[in-house]
């Protein structure tokens, strides 16, 4: 049984190279690089055999493990690989529970992942063979990792299969990878700031001693406490890391026998009353486009997933400015202006998003000037509470009220700015982007326009207009505060310029490139 299951994904395999030409290179790179990294880790293992301390060494090693068997535990939730080896798929073939559930986590085994860590797992075996007794533990603790790496990835990416079988659910579990992420980065910045001359080694002592007391860490640490001659830990972590791989055997069978005869889940369809938006604003083209437009920000996940990622820009920047030493007196100044940045800059590729819908606007004649006013309206209902109370929020942690006015004159230019320039890229200079109902993190290919220099042009030029009000912004704080009131005003004032050029630019481009929007959208 187990064989028919290895020679099914054998030829699984195998069709990936009947794929498109640039599809098999990919899938060779991918190959390649995996094989390469496995083989320089099994290379340097082996040489550790030889060098350096068993301690360090068995600190490191556990540490190091522990993220690899935390990552096959995760990696399958976040990005929802599809599980081509899914149990749902033999449900009508009969075959007994335990034996599926053997030749199901069997055929893992084939694959780029466990390959790698097979390799580097041989590499852990040459690494502690230091003597009869550690060998035998090396090789009995290098089955055990793969084995709970194996069920823990297979259980993981069935219950993604299984849970997370709707487009929202996948959606959000996405943008929960994407944030915790996001967050892990300060950690990162601490780590490399950390003075490990100093500090490391306590650092990583104290982690290796809490993981490897845990199932994903207990396997790691076996050979190396028995090299460093702590047997009686050895033993203690050795029976840890095989009642876990047994419990995850439990477990994969009762997930197993569960998605037998378990349907896959389906999105609940929602029920609407009323039109929405559509009744609270004016019945004219600026009302209908921004009602649709605050619908979209509601409803449309490639929308709220760039809205739900604005307030955490702040926190990426602010961690890592601290950890560095920048006082926090000034770090206070920092999270509004940051937030406008990005709210105006999430504009500049607004026309994208209704693809082939925009030619709703080419055939029935609207207006740009309608149109571009519309749109921006709902980032404006959202930036200037922002601005107003994040401002009054910063400010009290900085201080010095006198600076309030900088505040506001700085962020309302950043935000104008940022609308006014997207107002005009978002017409001219459209690119391909997720289509509706994708998920907003598959991102297709810019090959016909040069995205990067359209998201520099919105992102920089808001900042190249607020120059002005950020210079005397900073001769209001170290010189004298009157020249607060002219940063209020020259922000307000460039700002408001900036967005009325924007919008008239880009309602001139959009009543003369309809056409072209809507062949560039077909072409998406």
């Amino acid at each position: 049984m187990v064989a028919q299951f290895f020679g099914l994904k054998l030829r699984l395999l195998a069709n990936l190279f009947r794929r498109s030409p640039w599809q098999v290179v990919g899938l060779v790179v991918g190959l390649l690089y995996g094989l390469s990294v496995s083989i320089t880790l099994l290379v340097a293992l082996i040489t550790l055999r030889f060098v350096g301390d068993p301690t360090l060494i068995r600190d490191s090693l556990t540490v190091a493990g522990s993220a690899v068997a935390l990552g096959f535990l995760i990696i399958p939730i976040v990005v929802g690989i599809d599980d081509s080896m899914d149990p749902r798929k033999f449900a009508f073939l009969g075959i007994p529970n335990r034996s599926l559930s053997l030749g199901l986590a069997g055929s893992a085994l084939i694959g780029v992942p466990a390959v790698t860590l097979t390799i580097v797992l041989l590499g852990t075996v040459v690494t502690w063979s230091r003597g009869i007794g550690q060998t035998l533990l090396a090789l009995i603790s290098a089955a055990l990792i793969l084995a709970t790496c194996i069920l823990l990835s297979r259980v993981s990416a069935s219950l993604a299969a299984f849970l997370l079988s709707t487009r929202r659910s996948r959606e959000f579990t996405g943008l929960i990878g994407v944030v915790v992420l996001v967050l892990i980065s300060p950690l990162v910045v601490v780590l490399f700031s950390t003075d490990w001359d100093r500090h490391g080694r306590t650092l990583l002592a104290t982690l290796a001693t809490i993981l490897g007391w845990t199932p994903f860490g207990a396997a790691w640490a076996v050979p190396g406490d028995a090299s460093t001659g702590a047997w009686g830990e050895a033993i203690l972590k050795l029976l840890i890391a095989v009642g876990s791989t047994y419990a995850l055997w439990l477990i994969w069978q009762f997930v197993v026998a569960r998605m037998l005869v378990s349907p896959g889940r389906e999105a609940a369809a929602k029920q609407y009353s009323g039109l929405g938006w559509f009744d609270r604003l004016p019945h004219s083209s600026v009302g209908a486009i921004a009602a649709r437009t605050f619908t979209y920000w509601a409803r449309d996940s490639r929308y709220w997933v760039s809205l739900i990622m604005i307030p955490i820009v702040p926190i990426v920047a602010i961690l890592p400015l601290s950890v560095v030493g920048v006082p926090l007196h000034y770090l206070a100044l920092v999270p509004v202006p940051l937030m406008c940045i990005f709210l105006g800059w999430t504009m500049h590729n607004d026309v994208a998003y209704d693809s082939t819908a925009i030619w709703l606007h080419v055939a029935s004649g609207t207006h740009g000037l309608a149109d571009r006013i519309g749109r921006i309206l709902p980032a404006l209902v959202m930036g200037i509470p922002l601005i107003g109370i994040g401002s009054v929020i910063s400010i009290s942690f900085y201080g010095d009220w006198s600076v309030l006015l900088s505040m506001l004159g700085v962020s309302t230019c950043i935000l104008l700015a940022g609308l006014g320039f997207s107002s005009y890229t978002s017409t001219r200079f459209p690119y391909p982007v997720t289509k509706p109902g994708d998920s907003p993190f598959a991102q297709p290919q810019a090959t016909e326009t040069a995205a990067g220099l359209v998201q520099s042009l919105t992102f920089t030029g808001s900042i190249i207009v607020a120059l002005p009000a950020l210079i005397f912004a900073y001769l209001g704080i170290v010189e004298d505060p009157a020249w607060h009131l002219l940063a209020l005003g020259t922000g307000v004032g460039l700002g408001l310029v900036a967005v009325v050029v924007g919008i008239w630019a880009g309602s001139r481009a959009f009543d003369r490139r309809g056409p072209e929007m809507l062949a560039s959208a077909q072409r998406a």
